[in-house]
């Protein structure tokens, strides 16, 4: 089964500078969600995040939503 989700497009390109060669994006996020690491440490890699306070909030919220969906599934 498949999943559509949006990205934006500065998330898109990250997403996407990751991705290595033959590698699905399902593949990529896969890869990158095992090698774990923590949110401060991709934003460390990704100057052009830096200031971004808004960013950890988005995440904090998105992770909040997908947990209470998965506790009701």
């Amino acid at each position: 089964m498949t999943k559509t989700i949006s990205l934006s497009d500065e998330a898109y390109r990250v997403l996407h500078r990751h991705k290595l060669a033959g590698e699905s994006f399902s593949d990529t996020v896969l890869r990158l969600a095992r090698e774990g690491g923590k949110l401060s440490e991709v934003i460390g890699l990704y100057p052009e995040l830096r200031g971004r306070t808004g960013l950890a909030r988005m995440v904090r919220e998105n992770r909040s939503r997908l947990d209470r969906r998965v506790a009701t599934h």
